[in-house]
């Protein structure tokens, strides 16, 4: 799609056009005219990084993952350095006093000065290798944020080039020649798994990783020939081929809400460039249901207000939607969605209009030049409620009544970020979480290690899940929901989970069925059987064990036998065919949970006591 549309460009002889998406520092009509918010606080938060101290990233620094499994030490200080450059850099275009370009060119040299622009838990060649405990200068890794460090340069040298070539042309010089030796030369001569070959899955990081490159090249790159160039765009585009091959036609991004904004959002911004550099050939992709379905997946599963669906390493607090999501949504001629993104923006005050933890200059960039614009289209009507919705390629339904929300998650237990989730259900009651999927903690070295499920949160036991005989769900394709059936208009969804369980549990059936009733309740239904028990028969006194977890916010009651209220206000939960076995609080102290929930969660635990499991929600 993209590939080939790049290479009849290239093949027509037709030179790659400049990329000029914004204003640089010295067209001060364009600064001076933009949103006058975004422009006060802006100067605010450069001036916050004023005589910033620049942290020294040492060996022992990248070394201390290598060590401990402990990848937040240094990527605090990694990243705090992005953050200030980002904002003394958009304070200075703003201001255009030369107050904050001291601090500017003292960050682009330390950054500069890094051993290495990836993150030590990416540091390896071959996907899922072990990491190698120190980065090889003379052959830089191509990860996530060394491709993202390389953005963040060259949008900077992109802003201030005008201003920092008067103060000395050896900034600019440098940041060019850095690029050169740790983005475009390893992207031309190096396969990094990412980038796709046709055959191996991909995943976030092959779009997110493009997309940077580009904008490496595209912002900084006038060094670069235009053979280079050619090469550079055309390797792009081949990946995000690659990347639009995992996703069905429905658009959903199986790595959840949260990464939606690493994911489909770096897909708009690969299609707003090649557009660009282009003149338009790329304009009739955005058109295509498949891309206006990736762009308005994230509207249709927000929840309310912060919240949204989240399963795997997903939060529900996956953050606010705004002007990515409404560039998207204004690209692929969708109003509902711009109209989501713009309400979400406002909602979201100083976080969504400055994104002041947001690591991406040019990210940044695009709020500045585009709140004016998508603060007046806040103003008209309110956003139009999200449709029912059923992604059959990752198989995830979502139902909404005036009162409640069910979401129910029936593919299988490999998705990318996966946790053993199948089968699993959420319920939102007036907008608040009321049976919850918890998400992951903080990242270690474990996470994407062969011990992954040992980590409680990947566990179907805690998830609202059965546990069979001590047995929790496995990981893998084969572990999976089978017999779906969905019915919208009826907003029921039913699947048969005994192929999730491994066979040594016995399971000769295990059914769901889940429906949000015309009645205002939700209705969870679970039919089980055994092999040594037979089809429709009870499970033997003793014989077998069936323990359901239910995961949820609020602290639950027991008011009385089959009869649980969950919080003060929250909501109601009826049971029938089990026994309370016991009710667990569970602390919150994981810094990336504690983004989520603000206290401690709790898991019901009910033993079944007939072959049939009935919850009632209201």
């Amino acid at each position: 799609m993209l590939y080939e549309t790049a290479s009849q460009y290239i093949q027509s002889g037709r030179a790659l056009l400049p990329f000029l998406p914004y204003a640089v520092i010295s067209d001060r009509g364009a600064w001076d005219s933009l949103d006058p918010e975004w422009r006060d606080k802006t100067v605010a938060l450069g001036e916050s990084f004023l005589h910033f101290s620049w942290p020294y990233l040492s060996a022992t620094d990248f070394l201390d993952f290598s060590r401990t499994g402990n990848r937040v030490r240094f990527e605090d200080r990694f990243f705090a350095k992005r953050h200030a450059l980002d904002a003394l850099v958009l304070a200075e275009c703003v201001e255009n006093k030369g107050r904050f370009l001291d601090d500017i060119i003292n960050g682009i040299f330390s950054i500069c000065d890094e051993n290495a622009w990836n993150l030590p838990p990416h540091n390896s060649y071959r996907r899922d290798a072990p990491q190698l405990p120190l980065p090889d200068l003379s052959d830089p890794v191509l990860d996530l944020f060394a491709c993202e460090t390389g953005a963040v340069l060259a949008t900077a040298v992109y802003l201030l080039s005008p201003v920092l070539d008067v103060f000395s042309p050896y900034i600019t010089r440098r940041v060019r020649y850095e690029l050169r030796r740790r983005i475009f030369t390893p992207y031309l001569t190096r396969h990094f798994w990412w980038m796709g070959d046709g055959r191996s899955p991909m995943n976030n990081w092959t779009i997110w990783c493009t997309q940077n490159v580009l904008l490496s090249a595209f912002l900084a790159g006038d060094g670069l020939s235009e053979a280079r160039k050619q090469r550079i765009f055309r390797k792009g585009c081949r990946s995000a081929d690659y990347f639009l091959a995992e996703y069905g036609d429905d658009g959903c991004c199986d790595e959840g809400a949260q990464y939606y904004r690493h994911a489909g959002l770096c897909l708009f911004q690969v299609l707003d460039i090649a557009d660009a550099v282009t003149g338009g050939a790329f304009s009739d992709l955005a058109h295509q249901e498949k891309i206006r379905n990736i762009a308005s997946y994230i509207y249709k599963v927000h929840i309310d207000d912060k919240y949204y669906i989240n399963f795997a390493d997903c939060s529900p607090v996956a953050g606010r939607a705004g002007v990515r999501e409404y560039l998207f949504g204004k690209l692929t001629g969708q109003p509902e969605m711009m109209r989501f993104a713009a309400d979400d923006f406002l909602a979201g005050g100083a976080e969504t209009l400055l994104r002041p933890e947001e690591n991406n200059l040019y990210y940044r960039l695009q709020n500045g030049f585009t709140a004016a614009e998508i603060r007046a289209f806040g103003t008209g009507p309110v956003s139009p409620v999200p449709p029912d919705v059923w992604f059959p390629s990752v198989g995830l339904f979502a139902v909404r009544d005036a009162h409640l929300f069910l979401a129910v998650k029936a593919g299988d237990n490999a998705d990318s970020h996966n946790h053993n989730d199948t089968g699993s259900f959420t319920v939102y009651r007036d907008g608040r979480p009321l049976f919850i999927d918890v998400g992951v903690e903080s990242y270690t070295g474990k996470t994407f290690s062969a011990r992954r499920y040992e980590i409680w949160t990947m566990q179907s036991a805690y998830h609202n899940l059965p546990t069979i005989d001590g047995y929790m769900q496995h990981d893998g394709e084969t572990f999976r929901a089978t017999q779906v059936s969905c019915d919208l208009s009826q907003k029921k969804i039913g699947m048969e989970l005994k192929c999730a369980y491994p066979a040594a549990c016995g399971l000769a059936s295990y059914r769901r069925c889940a429906q949000l009733t015309p009645e205002r309740e939700i209705l969870i239904s679970d039919r089980f059987s055994f092999t040594d028990t037979g089809e429709a028969s009870d499970p033997a006194p003793g014989a077998h064990e069936v323990v359901l977890s239910l995961m949820t916010y609020e602290k639950p009651e027991l008011l009385s036998p089959g009869r649980i209220r969950i919080g003060e206000s929250a909501g109601t939960l009826l049971f029938s065919g089990a026994d309370l076995k016991a009710v667990e609080e569970i602390p919150i102290t994981d810094a990336r949970l504690k983004g989520a929930w603000k206290h401690e969660i709790y898991r019901i635990l009910l033993r079944a006591a007939q072959s049939e499991v009935t919850l009632t929600i209201r």
